[in-house]
């Protein structure tokens, strides 16, 4: 598998970009992985990197990105916090990675059984985790769904919950950054939000 340089970058379009992550995870759940020489990678990514996604994920341990999408050295942006929720500096992170190095798709990524999400459900506070935690808030908000048991207990309420959560993400990200939005309108991005399965290892794009 190449690594990418900056015409391969400049050869990829959004469709392109996104087909194959899509790619990658089908590799990834058939346990194919693309034959790479990662000291090679390093060799040819040092002085320079030409990545053609940027993934906002978990910081989940079952969850990285590089290998459930099957990518190598210099392929992705990998931004991970816990509950993939955002702030100023991922955004700033994100502008950068898309306005001035030039990467085709943004991937949201959450995932089911998140440990963030949970626990917002159930309203746990602990030290700075509160503050990140109630940056989930408003998913839990935009869950009408479900009427009982809307704790972290509840599978369904948490699943809904997870995609509320990438949606409103999507959704912050263009509001709060003109930079953003103006990529994705003139069609030199793709903002696209996904769930990862942790019992099957399969992204569900939304």
């Amino acid at each position: 598998m190449r690594t990418h340089s900056k015409e391969t970058q400049l050869e990829l379009n959004p469709d392109l970009a996104l087909e194959i992550l899509k790619e990658g995870n089908g590799r990834f759940v058939k346990n194919l992985k693309a034959n790479r020489n990662l000291l090679q990678q390093v060799n040819e990514t040092a002085q320079g990197q030409f990545p053609f996604a940027t993934i906002l994920s978990c910081i989940d341990s079952r969850t990285s990105a590089e290998l459930i999408f099957d990518q190598g050295l210099g392929d992705v942006f990998s931004i991970r916090i816990a509950g993939n929720i955002l702030n100023e500096d991922i955004l700033g992170s994100m502008e950068f990675a898309t306005k001035v190095v030039g990467t085709k798709v943004i991937i949201v990524l959450g995932h089911n059984k998140c440990g963030a999400i949970v626990g917002a459900c159930n309203n746990v506070e602990l030290g700075n985790l509160t503050a990140l935690l109630n940056k989930v808030k408003p998913a839990i908000a935009l869950e009408k769904e479900t009427t009982e048991n809307r704790t972290g207990s509840n599978v369904r309420f948490v699943d809904n919950v997870t995609t509320h959560n990438v949606i409103h993400t999507i959704e912050r990200i263009r509001h709060e950054s003109p930079i953003i939005l103006d990529l994705e309108n003139t069609g030199a991005i793709k903002i696209v939000g996904a769930i990862y399965n942790v019992d099957t290892g399969s992204v569900n794009f939304l």
